[in-house]
This record gives structure tokens, C-alpha cells and sequence, in this order.
């Protein structure tokens, strides 16, 4: 059965299938809790827990680290017993780190507590992103994991304002609320997959793949099926030409895009803009603002279009930012600077809703169903190395008073990203490219 697309928030709603609906319906609840935490438990750490910053920021460290170590048997785990329960086992690991980190007072306990979370990241990512591509297919695929960025991002923003509120170094309580709160959090989603949704395994059982899926299989010569998903290892996989594009296209973006909005933007806006803390927390805001309020409109702009040329729009508009954001370095601690940054926020935010429409569904209709999970494994291990690399390389550039060294940094990796998005189309079917693609199944 099929019908002409619909258009808009209640047309997507309209088109998704019962279980895509319940996916979709724990995300804001969900990442509420990481907004209410993350920004906050550096601070926890120092000013609470009494440890050092270089501790404490050692510390958190581990999530990267135990996130990048966790993604590889996270893959393979996927496609051996399906993504419905490796996802279920990263929300324990979230839950447990959480409470740890609650109760945590010295720092062997709560580097525990971290490496647990920083595992869920590690596994519950692609799971999460497999699961999703065995429910929604085709268009409708594309523009789910749009909308599901939009609300991630909806979600950690207000959970952002209102953890800024409650917590209170003078309060440790406060503190150990937040973190509960955000464990329960993670309950939620597991009541949905327990429940309604106890039905799906996010495994696949036969050789029925998508139409990128299917003709990489043939092109190969690989049997489907999970018996293939056992001896399929991550180097086979990284031989295809377009899996190695992919991941460096992958690996360039976490480096110049979320590698430098916790590191690179903020120090430059402050040590070389010169603007408030209250600015830099504004910008998050804005950028908060940009994504919620654009995403359905770039969502639909970009139906039909070769996703490879929306990743390549992607790399200008945020070489463009980069460069703005370097104009502010000529007037420091002007109302201009100000200005500035929080536009170079509002453009970066264009450009994230772009990658958000096209990387994920581009990255799971090119892997067949027998391997969905070490391929989005693949493309998650990119991105969290490119967010271990792109602060180290922000520090020791802007650290030595380089900030042109460090805009030109940033302006070449996202030219980067177009250059390579062009390289890419020329890799893949126009199926997975997101043109000429079927209608989505109903389910």
C-alpha cells in the first residue's frame, strides 16, 4: 500500500509504524537526564566530590575512552543476538554508572561509574540506530533519524535549563537528585522494549536487506544471513571503498563539528572573542534553538536530494561558520564578538541538521541486515575518534595563542568533508544516495 508523501510533523507522525512511534516516543525523556547531568559533573567531581581538575577531567575522559573501546563488540553483538538487546544491555550499563556516579566519593568508584555510561554511548549508539533501520525504511528512514536528532537535542536542552537551576555546589543533594533522575531516565526506554516493542530483535533472519544492503552482499559475493555476520570481521568491511570513505567522512566531521563545540568553540569565544560565560551559554542555547526549529524544515528540503550533496552543503556551511566564528578574533570583547558568536552557533546548528539528514540513513541502507550493527559500529567508533582528536588538536593550537592556525584548522577538515562527500557519491548506488527510492514498508 502506498501513498503521496505527507508533509510536516503530523504527515511524518501519520507515516510512521506503530513501532517506530513507540521508538520515537522515549526520546526526549530520555536524553532530558543527559542534559540534566553532562554539563554539570565536571563540576560534581571538582567542587563537590573534592577531587582535582585535572582528576576530574581525567575522569571524564573514560566516557570517550570506554565508549570508543565498547563499539567494536557492541557491533558484533548486534548482529549475533540482535540490536533489541544489546540496546537494553547498554541502558543497564547507563543505569548502574548512573547511581554509582550518585554515590561515588572517591575516584576509583566513580571512574566505574563513567566507564559504564561511557559504554552505553559505545553500544547503545548503533543498536540504537540498528534497531531503528529494521522498523523504518526507505524516506521514511531518512527523515525519522532527522526528527529523532531534533528531539535529542530538545530533550538535552531543557534538561540543560533545568539541571542549571536545581543544582547547587552548596547542595550536594541536589547533585545526587540529578543523577538519579537521569537513571531513571534510562528506565524508560526499557520499559517501552519490554513491553510494547518485546516483539522485535533488531536481528536479522533471513537475507531480506535494503536495496544499498542487497547489492553490497552481490557485489561481494557474501551469503546472507547470520550465519555471514559471524565471519564477517571489521576489516572486510572497511576494504569497501565506500565503508572507507564513509568513516572518514565520518571521522572529519566528530573532528571539526562536535570535537570542537565543547573544546575548541568555547575556549576560542573566551580566551580570543572575549566573551562572557554568559554568552558561550546563550550560543548552546541558540544552537539548542536552530535545530529544534529547523529540522522539519531542512528535513523535507532534503527528501529526494543525493545525501551526498546535502553532506558536502554540510562541509561549506560549516567551513563558512569556522570562518565566521574567526572574525570574531579581530574584535575582542565587543558587542560584535558577541554577535558573532552566537551566529557562528546558529550556523553550525544549519549544518548539524543537514548531517542528521543524511549520514545515518546513508551509513544503514548501504549495510546489508546481516551486518547493520558493525557497520553503524564502524561509523560510531569514526565519530568518537574524531571527538578524542579534535580537543587534543583545539589545545595545543589554541594553547600556544594560534588561533588563525587553529581556523584554518578547522576551515581545511570541513572543506574536507565536502571534497569527500563528492569522492563518496561516486561509491555508492543511487538507492543508497537517497534518489529513486522506494516507497517505505508499512508495518
Amino acid at each position: 500500500m502506498t501513498s503521496s508523501p505527507s508533509r510536516g510533523a503530523l504527515g511524518f507522525w501519520s507515516e510512521l509504524p506503530r513501532d517506530g512511534r513507540w521508538l520515537l516516543s522515549t526520546v526526549v525523556v530520555n536524553t532530558f537526564g543527559r542534559g540534566l547531568t553532562l554539563p554539570f559533573t565536571i563540576i560534581y567531581l571538582h567542587e563537590v566530590r573534592g577531587f582535582s581538575l585535572e582528576l576530574a577531567g581525567l575522569l571524564m575522559g573514560l566516557i570517550a575512552v570506554s565508549g570508543l573501546l565498547a563499539t567494536g563488540p557492541g557491533g558484533v553483538l548486534i548482529d549475533r543476538i540482535g540490536a533489541r538487546k544489546v540496546v537494553l544491555i547498554g541502558l543497564a550499563c547507563a543505569v548502574s554508572g548512573q547511581v554509582i556516579l550518585a554515590f561515588g566519593t572517591v575516584p576509583w568508584v566513580v571512574a566505574v561509574g563513567l566507564a559504564l555510561f561511557g559504554a552505553q554511548f559505545g553500544i547503545g549508539w548503533p543498536a540504537n540506530t540498528a534497531l531503528i533501520s529494521t522498523v523504518v525504511r526507505g524516506d521514511l528512514r531518512q527523515r525519522y533519524f532527522a526528527v529523532n536528532f531534533a528531539l535529542v537535542n530538545l530533550g538535552i536542552g531543557v534538561g540543560g535549563v533545568v539541571g542549571g537551576l536545581m543544582v547547587d555546589v552548596e547542595r550536594p543533594v541536589t547533585f545526587v537528585v540529578a543523577f538519579l533522575v537521569n537513571a531513571l531516565t534510562f528506565c524508560i526506554p526499557g520499559v517501552v522494549l519490554f513491553g510494547p516493542l518485546r516483539h522485535l530483535t533488531g536481528r536479522a533472519t533471513s537475507g531480506a536487506g535494503t536495496a544499498g544492503g542487497d547489492a553490497a552482499s552481490r557485489e561481494t559475493g557474501e551469503p546472507d544471513g547470520p550465519r555471514r555476520a559471524t565471519s564477517t570481521g571489521y576489516l572486510a568491511i572497511l576494504r569497501r571503498p565506500e565503508v572507507a570513505w564513509l568513516t572518514l567522512l565520518a571521522g572529519l566531521g566528530a573532528f571539526a563539528g562536535y570535537g570542537q563545540m565543547e573544546s575548541g568553540f568555547p575556549a576560542f569565544a573566551r580566551q580570543f572573542a572575549e566573551v562572557s560565560t554568559r554568552t558561550v551559554g546563550f550560543a548552546f542555547v541558540v544552537n539548542t534553538a536552530v535545530i529544534v526549529l529547523l529540522q522539519f524544515w531542512v528535513m523535507e528540503r532534503a527528501r529526494g536530494r543525493r545525501r551526498t550533496s546535502v553532506l558536502c552543503a554540510l562541509g561549506l556551511i560549516w567551513a563558512a561558520s569556522w570562518l565566521l566564528l574567526g572574525a570574531a578574533g579581530v574584535m575582542p570583547g565587543t558587542w560584535g564578538a558577541v554577535a558573532v558568536v552566537l551566529g557562528f552557533m546558529g550556523m553550525f546548528a544549519l549544518g548539524e541538521t543537514l548531517l542528521q539528514s543524511a549520514m545515518p540513513a546513508l551509513v544503514n541502507d548501504l549495510a546489508p541486515d546481516h551486518l547493520r550493527g558493525r557497520y553503524n559500529a564502524v561509523n560510531a567508533g569514526a565519530f568518537q575518534a574524531g571527538t578524542i582528536v579534535g580537543p587534543v588538536a583545539a589545545g595545543l593550537l589554541l594553547d600556544r595563542g594560534l588561533a588563525g592556525g587553529f581556523t584554518v584548522m578547522a576551515v581545511l577538515v570541513c572543506l574536507g568533508i565536502a571534497v569527500t562527500a563528492l569522492i563518496l557519491r561516486r561509491q555508492v548506488t543511487p538507492e543508497a544516495d537517497g534518489v529513486a527510492v522506494p516507497e517505505p514498508a508499512m508495518r
